[in-house]
């Protein structure tokens, strides 16, 4: 098969879970021997390859802006596509529903992985919320397939749009500590502090976590890494935390960091709630951290940590006295521990969701014969030699 994914900023991934599930899925679609192409956006990573992993990279222009970046360069690849099909795509993101009319006109497979319910986001203005709802219901109406990535999410589709879609998480790695000195270019020590990696934004309530990590009688740290890519008065107001056991690390990008952080912490606090299946949270689970989770709104969390994790409501009180119970009780910490690289293993590995995703991609290539016996690259009699390549 010959598939294209768009939507994200490219491959490999130095950031965001879209990234990173483009990166680990067409590079296993690749060494299947299907011909994988992502379009990446012009300025990020290196222009300079034209492949990684046996994957094509189509780097295409974007405008630079906040509110443009991913609609403009996923507007120009719908374009690209229109005149140049393949038999199979993938669109990340519904807020790019609409340029699915494109793809839609041209008669090209393909199908749309929404991410959540991104207008329930307290970043967004009341316009961008309103645009949201209708770039959703874009990708509802204009979408052959519709990845949800969580089975809650589902639900929610088939209860609000009458649309049935296709459940496929993402994944991760399960991973331990190589190399723990990297803690001290931040003055920590394992086992000594807990920690948080997430983008700054309301959502995630690290306001919550840090007004209930200022009443736990501890000696451990909270170390919180994570900013956001525009000034946030939000990100301002947690910085004034009069707590000196409170460190903020910004963004972490370099190689191994985010893991030797995660590896070697006490426990690990999440505090998301807005979206399906949160990658932050299946890395948490796959590095072996006793996770903390927040349990509220549409209980995606409970969903992918399942008996693997301790929830928390959404309180200062409630957090407050999780964590004590933790400080406490370190024979708990170390239970907690063992559960989630299980629980990647038996639903969230890369390998499994790539599988996914190559029978959804042969399952659009089947609809489009049954209208056009010529279309696809391979006949499907030879699925079995042509596309699944051990």
């Amino acid at each position: 098969m010959r598939i294209a994914f768009t939507g994200v900023r490219g491959i490999p991934d130095l950031y965001s879970g879209f990234e990173t599930a483009a990166t680990e899925i067409s590079v296993r679609l690749a060494e299947k021997g299907h011909d994988v192409a992502v379009y990446c956006r012009r300025g990020y990573g290196d222009e300079g390859e034209d492949s990684y992993r046996g994957v094509r990279k189509i780097y295409l222009p974007r405008l630079q802006t906040k509110q443009l970046d991913t609609l403009s360069h996923t507007l120009l690849s719908c374009v690209h596509l229109f005149f140049h099909p393949v038999d199979a795509v993938v669109v990340f993101n519904a807020g790019n529903g609409p340029f699915c009319a494109i793809l839609k006109l041209r008669g090209q497979p393909f199908a749309c992985n929404t991410d959540g319910i991104e207008w329930e986001r307290l970043k967004w203005g009341r316009v961008a919320r309103l645009y949201w709802r209708f770039a959703t219901w874009c990708c509802m109406k204009l979408s052959p397939e519709i990845i949800a990535d969580a089975e809650k999410l589902q639900e929610l589709y088939r209860e609000w749009y009458g649309r049935e879609s296709t459940y496929i998480a993402y994944g991760a790695h399960v991973e331990t500590s190589e190399h723990p000195e990297i803690l001290a270019k931040y003055g920590l020590q394992p086992d000594e502090y807990f920690f948080v990696a997430s983008r700054l934004e309301p959502e995630n309530n690290a306001d919550l976590t840090v007004k209930a990590f200022e009443g736990v009688k501890t000696g451990k740290k909270l170390v919180i890494a994570g900013g956001a890519n525009y000034r946030s008065p939000f990100i301002e107001a947690l910085r004034r935390t009069r707590d000196p056991r409170v460190v903020f690390l910004g963004p972490v990008y370099e190689p191994g960091h985010i893991q030797e952080l995660h590896c070697n912490c006490y426990a690990y606090i999440h505090g998301n709630e807005v979206g399906g299946t949160n990658p932050a949270l299946l890395k948490a689970l796959g590095y072996g951290n006793c996770v903390l989770y927040l349990d509220c709104g549409h209980r995606f969390n409970a969903e992918v940590a399942g008996a693997a994790g301790i929830p928390y409501p959404k309180d200062v009180a409630g957090l407050r006295a999780c964590i004590q119970e933790l400080v406490d009780r370190p024979e708990k910490v170390e239970a907690y521990r063992a559960l989630g690289p299980r629980r990647i293993r038996q639903r969230y590995t890369w390998d499994y969701i790539a599988e996914c995703y190559e029978e959804l991609c042969w399952r659009l290539c089947e609809d489009k014969r049954a209208e056009d016996p010529a279309y696809g690259r391979f006949p499907l009699a030879e699925r079995a030699t042509a596309g699944d390549v051990e």
